[in-house]
């Protein structure tokens, strides 16, 4: 999926993983909105009516000095609040809707505080212009309408709208992250891309019961037990592999082991192999459960549950052991199970347990198409071809199966009008 434009079923995929994400940036939304009305209280306004003589030289002028500072000082004096005139005049706005009518339009806190702001100034400005002493302000004006009903959203109707409307802008900007994030992502998630790394099938996909320590590794040992589904997965791999019909009876026909190889960054897929070997020993097939000597980090809960005292309570036909080398010959054993582990950025399988078959256990979106094809050239380089794909914990909306990979696909692809496989058809066009 690197660097390939997503549509709308992949856009809607990468949210749904990433939903915690965007739920994380939609709350700090939706706390930003309700900060921000906390910081900022909704305010009220309300106007004042003023007419003005039709004999008034310039209606403009008078817009000025109903905001000038003798006016407003008047106000000031008549509100008696601890108010500076600077945030008086920032609170005051005049204009002319209609010939000689001014309107004086205040803000508040409060609808009262509003309202009284507007009066306030609308009557200083009167009392400003009508002054009989003075010549110069002989302009007639009075107050045609007080100011009365202020209009502003209420606290609570303000601290609702700016918190849906930050916890809408915070999902929006999760959403754009994670899909940003998405698409530059380079490990695959789907089946079919998996497959097609290394050009082989996906045997089975199930979901893994890991534990992160030696508790928890003893239980799954002690007590897993696939779903029905699941189940006829792992069935349907041994099938492949060709262990589904063996049973004790077939101890003294012959033996087999099995390496179910993952990257040492991948801890889901650890889990793969020790839930293989529980279930074919509860299928009746007679199963050991070697683990390697080596102390890896991934492996240290594993090898320490193995070796737990006292004894862990395993199913009858099932038998664990911790090995250094090769995977052991027991002569009452038909399938031995190994558990292997290598470095994505530099494996080398051939340090891993040799066995009969080995195969590559990965879980959705851990790994790279790049890491798979250096894990499976390192495998071919020593002799230990892998035969197929364990695929650990897929995704739920991945609707491929991996069963067919690219190439294979193309054989069975059906033309539109003769219904001939589209690579015979090229063929033929060949010869």
């Amino acid at each position: 999926m690197s660097e390939q434009p997503l549509d709308l079923r992949s856009s809607l995929n990468i949210v749904r993983r990433r939903f915690a994400v965007v739920g994380l940036v939609a709350a700090l939304g939706l706390l930003a909105g309700v900060g921000y009305t906390a910081l900022n209280p909704p305010t009220y306004a309300s106007s004042a009516l003023v007419a003005l003589a039709s004999s008034t030289p310039s209606v403009p002028t008078q817009v000025v000095i109903a905001s000038s500072g003798p006016v407003l000082a008047g106000a000031l004096r008549s509100l008696n609040q601890a108010m500076s005139l600077q945030t008086l005049r920032s609170r005051v706005q005049v204009t002319t809707p209609i010939s000689y009518i001014l309107s004086i339009s205040a803000e508040g806190n409060t609808a009262a505080e509003a309202e009284a702001i507007s009066n306030a100034v609308a009557v200083s400005y009167v009392a400003y212009v009508n002054a009989a002493n003075d010549p110069d302000k002989q302009v007639q004006a009075e107050v045609l309408a007080g100011a009365t009903n202020a209009t502003g959203a209420r606290p609570v109707s303000r601290f609702v709208i700016t918190a849906v409307l930050g916890a809408l802008v915070g999902a929006l900007i999760g959403a754009v992250g994670v899909l940003a994030a998405g698409r530059g992502n380079r490990r695959l998630r789907q089946r079919d891309e998996i497959a097609d790394a290394i050009g082989l099938p996906v045997l089975a996909s199930v979901a893994t019961h890991r534990r992160a320590d030696a508790a928890g590794w003893a239980r799954l040992l002690e007590d897993y037990q696939p779903s029905a589904a699941d189940a006829w997965r792992l069935r349907s791999a041994l099938d492949y592999l060709g262990l589904a019909g063996m049973r004790s009876a077939d101890v003294r026909a012959g033996r087999s082991s099995l390496t179910v190889l993952s990257l040492s960054s991948d801890h889901r897929a650890l889990a793969l192999g020790p839930q293989l070997a529980v279930f074919t020993a509860s299928a009746g097939i007679p199963t050991a459960l070697v683990v390697g000597a080596q102390q890896d980090t991934s492996t240290a809960a594993l090898q320490a549950a193995c070796l737990a005292t006292p004894p862990l309570r395993l199913p009858s036909l099932l038998r664990v052991a911790i090995v250094d080398g090769d995977v052991p010959d027991w002569p009452d054993t038909v399938l031995t199970v190994a558990v292997a582990e290598v470095d994505g950025r530099n494996p080398e399988v051939a340090g891993a347990m040799r066995a009969d078959a080995t195969v590559l256990g990965v879980s959705a979106g851990a790994a790279t198409a790049e890491q798979l094809a250096r894990v499976s050239a390192s495998a071919a380089s020593v002799g230990r071809h892998i035969v197929g794909i364990l695929v650990a914990d897929p995704d739920p909306a991945d609707p491929t199966t991996g069963r067919h990979p690219q190439l294979a696909r193309q054989k069975q692809m059906p033309t539109r009008i003769t219904g001939a496989p589209l690579v015979t058809r090229r063929l033929e066009a060949n010869t």
